[in-house]
């Protein structure tokens, strides 16, 4: 199918504003930080702890509107007062929860557990209102079909944010030592933590600098009864977004609360970098997810749009089966990617990335309620998915510590897969078939699991064998899907 393969292009495409940058942060980032904590585990917790915080608020922050934005505008025949209503609707809340944060710091830093560091919750603010705001012009230009403005901003955005951090973490402090002027009374060479927010409250103002052309090349109107239209929309998928990042965010936070602040700071830390070479396949999820609301949206107009929600949910599944491999057959190599104190978390790796693969099945299929208008489903059902996250992590992380935050993603996942199936039933039905994707699963984690017990006599062994393992599958989805065929063969 033309549109498929024009699906992949663009996820391609994305994949340089969502992939590269990521993969910067973490062949960069992680191996630098991890190693600049190297021995002070709690402070890279820290970091992971108010990142996690920092997804939940840019959900709520955002609350909903990107997707409201590719619906009215895929409704309306003035896309203009769709961009320019939801834009001023972000920079209101934006503006004003930077407000409330800074007048109400005392509290606020005290909710967050950080009485001592308010310095640190007043650039988080910055940061997450800046990137809320943001999330419009970048949605316009994925509904543009712009995916390389919008990669190259993202780059931007990376590359500036680790050439700053490097200077301020590494760079700045030997500067210092030898700096009887103005820098040494400037910087404080013990301000890690801070310096990290620091860089990236920079990035981000950079990066709106950078949509600049995007926000004023509309004219400014705030249409009221369209912004309720929107936010009777979106309002649902705010509650069911916030619900979803308790899925991946919670873990973190309640890892600290329930052990105890130091040592629950430094096995957040442990589990962070662990769960980073895991959540590589998240990345590939985002960029396929960038690409493809929109496009499903337009597919909706014709009638074989279900046959098509079929058809990529069937290729979507083999690819990410792939990564999946390809990043837990080669886990030798990948480990090598955070410091030797975290290393003992690479065994959350298979857990959490068959987790987002699971994720990413629900993502295909929640395109039901989008279209439907009937995103308050979402609600339900990212609410059974979050209420399973909440009860496996106070029961078993006592016993499992964060094993079991690992398992609560699959959980998780799997429940609202589920449940996403059994209300789509009578609303918006479409054939996935999906036992036919059973051996696949079953042989992808049997040869993950043949990897992570069989003693290999070296690394090059182990790569040699797990390489004929990863094109053993290739070679068994070509034969029987001919999935390399949807993505190079020319025509039809």
């Amino acid at each position: 199918m033309n549109e498929v393969r024009k699906l992949a292009g663009q996820t391609l495409i994305y994949g340089l504003g969502t992939i590269i940058p990521r993969f910067l942060h973490y062949a960069v980032m992680t191996p630098f930080y991890t190693r600049i904590f190297y021995d002070k585990t709690s402070d890279y917790g820290r970091i992971t702890e108010l990142y996690a915080w920092m997804v939940v608020l840019l959900v709520i922050l955002t609350y909903g509107m990107e997707t409201g934005f590719f619906k009215f505008s895929q409704k309306s025949q003035d896309s203009e007062k769709v961009f320019s209503t939801a834009l001023i609707s972000l920079l209101i809340t934006s503006v004003l929860f930077v407000i409330l944060v800074n007048v109400f710091i005392a509290p606020v830093s005290a909710l967050m557990n950080y009485r001592n560091n308010h310095d640190y919750i007043r650039m988080f603010a910055g940061i997450v209102a800046i990137d809320a705001f943001t999330a419009i012009p970048f949605a316009r230009l994925r509904k543009e079909n712009r995916p390389v403005q919008f990669s190259v901003i993202k780059i931007a955005n990376v590359f500036l944010t680790i050439v700053l951090v490097v200077f301020l973490l590494k760079i700045a402090p030997g500067v210092w030592e030898r700096s009887t002027g103005w820098f040494r009374r400037a910087y404080d060479p013990e301000y890690k933590v801070g310096y990290v927010f620091l860089a990236n409250l920079i990035s981000s103002g950079f990066t709106l600098i950078l949509l600049l052309p995007v926000i004023f090349r509309t004219k400014f109107r705030f249409d009221t009864g369209l912004w309720y239209r929107m936010i009777s929309y979106s309002y649902p998928l705010l509650l069911a977004g916030l619900s979803g990042t308790i899925n991946d965010a919670l873990d973190k936070i309640i890892l600290r609360r329930m052990i105890g602040e130091e040592e629950g700071l430094s096995v957040v830390g442990k589990y962070g970098a662990g769960y980073k070479i895991g959540v590589l396949m998240a990345l590939f999820i985002q960029m396929f997810r960038f690409a493809a609301e929109p496009f499903f949206f337009e597919r909706a107009k014709h009638s074989d749009a279900k046959e098509t929600y079929a058809f990529v949910m069937k290729y979507f599944i083999l690819v990410m089966l792939v990564v999946f491999l390809g990043i837990n057959l080669y886990i030798s190599v990948f480990q090598y990617i955070i410091a030797s104190t975290y290393r003992e978390a690479i065994v959350v790796v298979p857990i959490i990335s068959m987790a987002y693969i699971l994720y990413g099945i629900y993502i295909n299929h929640s395109i039901w309620y989008k279209l439907n208008d009937l995103t308050i489903y979402a609600v339900y059902i990212t609410f059974i998915g979050a209420l399973i996250t909440v009860l496996i992590n106070v029961l078993f992380i006592p016993a499992y510590g964060y094993m079991a935050s690992a398992w609560a993603h699959i959980a998780s996942y799997g429940a609202m897969i589920i449940a996403s199936f059994i209300f789509a039933e009578k609303k918006f039905k479409v054939n996935y078939n999906m036992k036919q994707f059973i051996p696949y699963f079953l042989i992808a984690t049997g040869m993950v699991t043949f990897g992570k017990y069989f003693k290999y006599p070296g690394l090059a062994c182990e790569i040699l064998i797990n390489t004929v393992f990863l094109i053993i599958f290739i070679g068994y989805a070509q034969y029987k899907d001919k999935m390399l065929s949807v993505f190079f063969k020319k025509g039809e």
